[in-house]
């Protein structure tokens, strides 16, 4: 639809992180929607401000000095909407990650049926799951009572009984739950979300009504077969953001400019991936990482159906401690080319949790944060794809299924000395596998679009067409079992002046095909030994178009899952020769 035939509404959208806080401007040009500027400053959550409206003006202050636009009034509050002399904006939204994950106690009466899609729902948010409760739980009532009160969880996620299934196992389940929130202090009791049979609503509340505040989402199990998490996901976002509004100064007037609809970041940037999803062309599906300071967040789409997950200890600011106290020090240092002693990785590590805004100062520290990076990537996939259903074929133990394109976002990304270090982040962190394309969100724009969504759809159609994200290129990674140096996969390339090229690819290989932005060629694959290049079954070949991008097309068969030498030599040299490939140094 023509701009013209609408509204055109200039339109303001803010971030609010762990470390950063950014404003967003959106407004037509030459008749389109386009993204204008961002403003971005610390965030202003933590010490010594404790107050996010610090970090907020400072943003808009330096989108103003850029654009020149007056957004601020006199009286210190946002301008909504436009004057008719230019000043201020039309429509507000507002985004945030900032603050303590939700501690959750979850609920359920099966540990692998109803308590796991409980757990699952939970962590479709910023959460720390401190307790699980269900019916194999051998604790004495007193116990799980004692727990409640000794942890003070924030949220409990109940779900239990299929539709018209289960009723007095779920009402006895929850009984601890009740008697814990009444001893509680009032202004210490969580809040309750029941998400399980619907039939028991009445019962439930009358059980806890009295003592908690309770809500009510639709079913995430309704069959012991099906789960559905997607309609309760929006309750428990909302409820995150009201939590956010009592408990972080300064997010209450944030919340008033966006007209009560604040959301969690992680949820703005699923709704972005689920409306890729929808709208491309692939009968494939769509991922997104958005690797943060406060989490890790990832999202994956396929057909409109949405799975996502947050993950607060895979973060590379507050929560980085926690994740790698757990990982193996030589999963880390095996993306280094230089040596490092655990003690001193550690150290590291401890700093960066105290310190996170803080950016490498060294060329050894950045090389230290993107292999963290790494091991961030390689956990949040391997966790979120055990999540997709049946009818996604997964390659093998933690691998991505072919999806079509990667939407990558992340200060570590963004920040990286060059696209090739980015690029050779997430060939290492996702192991994409067949045929994928990698777009680069270096503006951070994915979840400012998705909080746009509700309000003004055409925008964000407008904006991803355009050119704010940065097309990284088209991947192809064979996914098969040969010996190194053993060839397995042969390609010709016709470009559209016709000129072609042909590649044999060999184990081990990592190679840049040129295909600048702006333009496509069509490639020919040929697997050999039944490599399986996304083609709907090993051995199978293909044609496909391919479009340009920053570095080309690039053939990833390094492997699946991706081993690295064991010789500290040998593996730096790699790593080194890889980075060059790609163009970096």
């Amino acid at each position: 639809m023509p701009t013209s035939l609408v509204a055109a509404e200039s339109m303001l959208v803010v971030d609010v992180g762990s470390v950063m806080t950014r404003a967003m401007l959106f407004d037509v040009v030459d008749g389109q929607y386009r993204f204008l500027a961002s403003g971005a400053a610390p965030s202003t959550a933590g010490a010594p401000y404790h107050n996010v409206s610090e970090g907020v003006r400072s943003a808009l202050d330096r989108l103003q000095s850029i654009t020149g636009r007056v957004l601020i009034g006199a009286d210190e509050q946002l301008i909504i909407p436009c004057s008719g002399e230019g000043t201020g904006v039309d429509t507000f939204a507002a985004t945030i990650s900032a603050g303590p994950p939700i501690k959750v106690v979850a609920v359920g009466l099966l540990e692998d049926v109803s308590l796991e899609s409980a757990r699952r729902l939970a962590m479709t948010t910023y959460s720390t799951i401190v307790q699980t409760i269900n019916l194999n739980d051998r604790r004495k009532p007193e116990a799980r009572i004692d727990s409640i009160l000794r942890l003070r969880p924030n949220l409990i996620v109940a779900a239990g009984g299929t539709e018209d299934g289960a009723s007095q196992s779920v009402l006895k389940l929850l009984e601890a739950v009740g008697l814990a929130c009444y001893l509680l202090p009032q202004e210490q009791r969580p809040e309750i979300i029941f998400a399980g049979n619907q039939a028991l609503q009445d019962e439930i509340q009358s059980l806890l009504g009295g003592v908690a505040a309770v809500h009510y989402a639709p079913n995430i199990r309704p069959t012991l077969e099906v789960e559905q998490l997607e309609a309760a996901q929006s309750e428990v976002a909302h409820l995150v953001s009201q939590m956010r509004v009592r408990s972080l100064p300064g997010v209450e007037d944030l919340n008033s400019w966006a007209g009560g609809g604040l959301i969690p970041t992680a949820t703005a940037f699923g709704r972005i991936i689920r409306f890729l999803s929808e709208s491309h062309v692939s009968n494939k599906g769509v991922f997104g990482i958005d690797i943060g300071s406060s989490a890790t967040s990832v999202a994956a789409a396929f057909s409109g159906s949405l799975y996502s997950g947050v993950f607060p200890q895979l973060g590379l600011g507050y929560g980085l401690a926690g994740h790698f106290e757990r990982v193996p020090y030589r999963d880390v240092a095996q993306w280094l080319t230089y040596d490092i002693s655990e003690d001193n990785l550690r150290e590291y590590i401890l700093n960066k949790k105290i310190h996170p805004t803080t950016l490498p100062a060294t060329q050894e520290d950045m090389e230290l944060e993107q292999a963290m990076a790494r091991c961030s990537m390689q956990a949040a996939v391997k966790n979120i794809v055990s999540w997709f259903p049946p009818t996604v074929a997964i390659p093998g133990d933690g691998l991505l299924p072919p999806v079509e394109p990667i939407f990558a976002t992340g200060g570590v990304l963004s920040g990286a000395p060059s696209l090739a270090h980015a690029v050779m982040m997430l060939l290492d962190g996702l192991q994409p596998t067949g045929t994928s394309t990698l777009i680069l969100d270096k503006s951070h724009l994915a979840s400012a679009l998705g909080a746009a969504a509700a309000l003004n759809p055409l925008l964000v159609v407008q904006v991803l067409s355009s050119n704010a994200f940065t097309y990284l290129g088209t991947v192809i990674s064979p996914v098969g079992n040969a010996r190194f140096g053993t060839p397995i996969l042969r390609l010709k390339m016709v470009y559209e002046n016709d000129q072609e090229l042909t590649r044999e690819i060999k184990q081990g290989d990592l190679e840049v095909l040129p295909l600048p932005s702006g333009q496509s060629a069509r490639i020919q694959l040929y697997p050999l030994h039944r490599y399986d290049i996304g083609m709907g079954a090993p051995g199978r070949g293909g044609g496909l178009r391919v479009a340009g991008g920053a570095l080309g097309v690039v053939i990833d068969a390094r492997g699946r899952p991706l081993s690295l030498p064991g010789d500290s030599g040998k593996r730096s040299e790699l790593l080194k020769k890889w980075l060059w490939t790609l163009g970096g140094q």
